[in-house]
């Protein structure tokens, strides 16, 4: 297939996420079935539609029955993602309480939404109907919801869409609430509009063409004529023309009748995929002068016929007809339209059909037994550790030419994270070497696979079947514990969960293992100490599933370097280990891993201390040397690290400076970043490469562990800035010794400040008098500064305020002069300092308070109406001088509640139906007996701090309440299920 320059629309294609507009372009495909010279010119020249009479009167009737549809697809499933939208859609029996609308309105999955009226009301609905391939569905509402308005129904009327018909779309254009947009109708016969692969396309059907200009929302808007009938059905459009496609409405109106009446909407199908081309391109394909003839007498008003285009492999058609076989007859039924296939195949489901064609030359017939279009359309999907999966459907094999079976990952999200770019697309082939050809397979294939698990599987992108890849994933089914199938019920309009499993199976029990180090080889005499330097690294896996802290990544791979072999203990960038929602890998020599656990997060020093089970290890891996004497400007020092690749590497350094530094934040999503550092920094292009190393001195004394520092995002948020420098191991020796003494993890205190360096010249011009000046000036050894209050983290509710104020310049802290950022280590075993400060070129003296590190990590978290809740995180405080509440809201997920009412990201909910939610635990309060499907009133403050009231209605359906909770311990997290009152610890 070619691609012509246009493209073509879909309304809900523009959504909104966090308050950025996206709209998908999609291309439209080359339409051949009418020649350019055929086309009257004429049709798009003529004149504006004059307003009278007789169309005020039809208009001021049709917008009684046109309703907006403000809209959720709550999770993704075949081809469609989750999203917050809106469209239109026209009552066709008001009785009923009957919408008719699109099929991607609607949608292959979980469904939410309302629609509103012309006079403003607002009734939910429900979907009852959507065709497996032709862009219409159908909702319902109650009629009683209805109370200050006669609404009136439409009459569907296909007949009446004639070349040259004056129409009118009468929709909820580019969001308008109505919008009354004029044509006229130039085309009958266009092939259906090609959006793109991976995504939903009608086919099979003729499409109505005009020039209308419409915009997004306006899907499933009535294309009605002068005398107040439906006659299309309003579905796409081109993004670069002001073209519109139209659905003809033969088969919604037989659908339509079908409900009324209480039958089965019965629709067959034999797996091809058929086009109208144009005589003259028949004959090419092998078309005889005959048939031509023949089919000219028989339909004068036609231009062409129905060619195959695709036949889906072991469908009823495969091995019988071919590609470019032109369509003659069906049940001896002259053909020439796509109306006149769906009506003999959907009244004979199940039957065997006589299918003649032409091909070559010859006319062919075959016997071929008509298939239930419902039966490849899939209705129900799993959610396992994080993932989604369904029956591959007949909308993403027809777009690659694949049979309609196999597991399809809609969502390759947790444990089955394939790609960071690619969340769907993919079909699995095999789970721990077992074959996965049906879902129900699969569903019995991880019953039997244990929690934590390590198991290989092979899969392959649909667009790239070509290639089989092979994977080993991580089964985590103790953060996400869900594993359910959902089933589609349409007399409810919801989809019903049911759990597949309990409980996982227990964790394998770990054995210890040895492996083989292969020392650094050197030919240098002088470094063959740092040999075995290597044996002191281990590769440190992260998996996140939770997003806590609104760290942005869910795996990652780094490096750490072990301080303790004799208990265990691992220093690890906070790059890689933010949190301690999470599992951890400790891997040695690249060839055994072992479970690790967080013990310490450091609040400034951007490093994490993690712990292993020495007892698993069997191979010689063994802490290093440490110095005890910091490194100085202008010192020489060996490297030894990992690259990008994670490739060792080595090379001789010159410290270039040891600076006092702040990583810059993440100002639209604030996260954990380094501050108050002593730095060292090195001039060498190969550390910069290099995410974790060491600085040693040549018999392997180990002076600094080299460390990357997760920054700002940048402009276009697509990528975070990477920081990477040296934290001074006499900076971290009094951690290790801490830990080394307790049985515990540590609860140190630190100065809940951020400081900065400032020159002796503006110390002197804010006020630093010169007896001060002269004490640095003897006490320092290479650079003299003073540092500076920068900023103030906003206090922990039960913390008194800070003394310190912005720009206060510290001359000394418990009697000793403050030259540097380490001059401050006296504040962890400190419950308050004594400062001296020159503030408005005054001296003071001021006592400050520190804080426990432990009230910095997060304790608690709430998973309500599709977003996660928690307390403001350190990094959140270290940007603001005030929290209004201590309800955070660091996540959102697509398709919720909280995403389809405008709950935004990094805000604070102060307010639930005025009740005030000064912090987690008051929220659930506030929350708990809040009953499913409710309105309720939620005041909201933005990290810019402007407050904001919105409603928000409940769905527990498919977004339960869930708490996750440190226990009394403080080492254990808890899962606290609120629809069934379970509390079980995170294992």
């Amino acid at each position: 297939m070619t691609n012509s320059p246009s493209g073509v629309k879909r309304s809900y294609d523009t959504i909104d996420i966090d308050g950025t507009n996206v709209r998908r372009k999609v291309q439209l495909v080359e339409d051949e079935s009418v020649s350019d010279e055929s086309l009257d010119e004429s049709c798009f020249d003529l004149p504006p539609a004059v307003e009278n009479n007789q169309w005020q009167s039809t208009i001021t009737q049709v917008v009684r029955s046109v309703v907006s549809i403000q809209f959720t697809h709550v999770c993704n499933f075949d081809t469609e993602s989750a999203i917050v939208s809106e469209a239109t859609g026209f009552i066709v029996d008001a009785a009923r309480g009957l919408i008719l609308t699109n099929r991607h309105v609607v949608g292959p999955g979980p469904f939410c939404g309302y629609v509103v009226f012309d006079n403003h009301e607002e009734a939910v609905v429900k979907p009852i109907y959507r065709d497996p391939i032709h862009d219409f569905g159908f909702l319902q509402y109650d009629p009683s919801c209805v109370k200050y308005m006669e609404v009136a129904q439409l009459e569907l009327r296909p007949e009446c869409a004639k070349i040259g018909t004056e129409i009118r779309v009468v929709g909820n254009d580019a969001g308008e609430k109505l919008s009354i947009l004029s044509g006229f109708i130039s085309r009958l016969d266009r092939n259906a509009p090609d959006y793109g692969a991976l995504t939903y396309n009608d086919f099979n059907t003729e499409y109505i063409q005009a020039a209308a200009s419409a915009s997004g929302g306006s899907s499933g808007s009535p294309v009605v004529n002068q005398d107040g009938y439906a006659v299309a059905l309003q579905a796409g459009g081109s993004t670069e023309a002001s073209t519109d496609f139209f659905l003809p409405v033969y088969r919604p109106l037989r659908a339509l009748r079908c409900i009324q009446n209480g039958t089965k909407i019965t629709r067959g199908d034999i797996q091809v995929e058929w086009q109208l081309k144009p005589y003259d391109d028949c004959k090419r394909l092998g078309l005889t002068n005959e048939a031509e003839e023949r089919a000219r007498k028989l339909f004068p008003d036609k231009i062409g016929m129905l060619v195959a285009e695709l036949i889906l492999p072991e469908g009823p058609a495969d091995g019988c007809i071919k590609e470019g076989d032109t369509l003659i007859a069906l049940n001896d039924t002259p053909i020439c339209s796509f109306i006149q296939v769906d009506e003999i195949l959907d009244e004979n489901v199940g039957n065997d059909l006589k299918v003649t064609i032409q091909r070559g030359g010859q006319e062919i017939t075959y016997m071929i037994k008509i298939g239930d279009l419902h039966a490849i359309t899939p209705d129900r999907y799993v959610d396992f550790a994080g993932a989604s999966f369904n029956e591959m459907s007949y909308q993403i094999a027809r777009c690659f030419c694949i049979p309609v079976k196999g597991v399809y990952i809609n969502d390759a999200s947790g444990s089955f994270e394939l790609s960071p770019y690619d969340k769907t697309g993919w079909r699995l082939e095999t789970v721990d070497d077992k074959p996965t050809p049906d879902l129900d397979t699969f569903i019995e294939v991880m019953k039997g696979i244990p929690d934590k698990q390590k198991i290989t599987i092979s899969y392959r992108h649909v667009s790239d079947l070509h290639s089989e890849s092979v994977h080993v994933i991580y089964i985590e089914r103790h953060w996400q514990s869900t594993f359910r199938l959902a089933v589609r019920n349409d007399d409810t309009g919801l989809w019903d969960f049911t759990d597949l499993q309990s409980k996982p199976l227990p964790p394998l029990e770990p054995k210890p293992q040895n492996a083989k180090y292969i020392d650094i080889p050197f030919e240098d005499e002088e470094k063959k100490a740092c040999s075995s330097l290597v044996r002191s690294f281990v590769q440190v896996r992260t998996v996140s599933p939770i997003p806590v802290d609104s760290f942005p990544y869910r795996k990652d791979i780094g490096h750490g370097v072990i301080i303790d072999d004799e208990n265990g203990f691992v220093l690890v960038s906070r790059r890689f280990v933010p949190h301690d929602v999470c599992d951890l890998f400790v891997i040695f020599a690249e060839s055994i891993d072992v479970p690790g656990k967080v013990v310490f997060l450091h609040p400034n020093q951007n490093y994490a201390i993690i712990k292993y089970d020495p007892a698993l290890v069997l191979a010689e891996a063994k802490a290093p040397k440490f110095s005890k004497k910091p490194l100085k400007r202008g010192e020489k020092s060996f490297f030894v690290g990992y690259n990008y690749n994670l490739r060792l590497v080595t090379d001789d350094v010159k410290v270039s400076a040891v600076s006092s530094l702040n990583i810059p934040p993440a100002s639209l999503s604030p996260r954990y970043r380094g501050t108050n550092l002593e730095c060292v920094l090195l001039d060498s292009k190969l550390c910069q490469e290099c995410d974790t190393g060491i600085l040693t001195n040549l018999d392997g004394t180990v002076r600094a562990f080299w460390l990357s520092y997760l920054g700002e995002s940048n402009c276009d948020q697509t990528a975070d800035k990477i920081y990477r420098m040296g934290l001074d191991v006499t900076d971290v020796l009094g951690i290790i010794d801490a830990l080394k003494a307790s049985d515990k993890s540590l609860d140190l205190r630190i100065l809940d400040a951020e400081f900065s360096s400032i020159t002796v010249l503006q110390g002197r011009t804010r006020g630093v008098p010169q007896k001060w000046i002269s004490e640095f000036e003897n006490a320092c050894e290479d650079e003299i500064k003073f540092l500076t209050v920068e900023r103030i983290s906003a206090r922990i509710a039960d913390q008194p305020p800070s003394p310190l104020k912005i720009g206060d310049i510290l001359l000394s802290v418990n009697g000793s002069i403050v030259k540097s950022m380490r001059d401050l280590g006296s504040m962890y075993k400190s419950e308050s300092l004594d400062f001296k400060v020159i503030r408005h070129k005054k001296e003071l003296d001021v006592t400050v308070p520190t804080v426990r590190t432990k009230s910095l990590n997060t304790s608690h978290i709430v998973f309500w109406c599709g977003c996660v809740i928690q307390a403001p995180h350190h990094a959140v405080r270290q940007l603001m001088d005030r929290i209004p509440s201590e309800v955070y809201v660091t996540r959102k997920n697509s398709g919720g509640p909280a995403h389809q009412y405008g709950i935004v990201t990094n805000s604070f909910i102060t307010h639930v139906n005025d009740k005030e939610t000064k912090d987690v635990d008051a929220f659930m309060d506030a929350v708990r007996d809040i009953p499913n499907n409710t309105y309720i009133k939620l005041r909201l403050v933005s990290f810019d701090n402007v407050p904001v009231a919105i409603s928000l209605k409940t769905n527990y359906h498919y977004f339960p309440t869930a708490e996750l909770k440190k226990d009394k311990s403080g080492s254990r997290w808890e899962e606290i299920e609120h629809d069934s009152s379970v509390v079980k610890p995170v294992e």
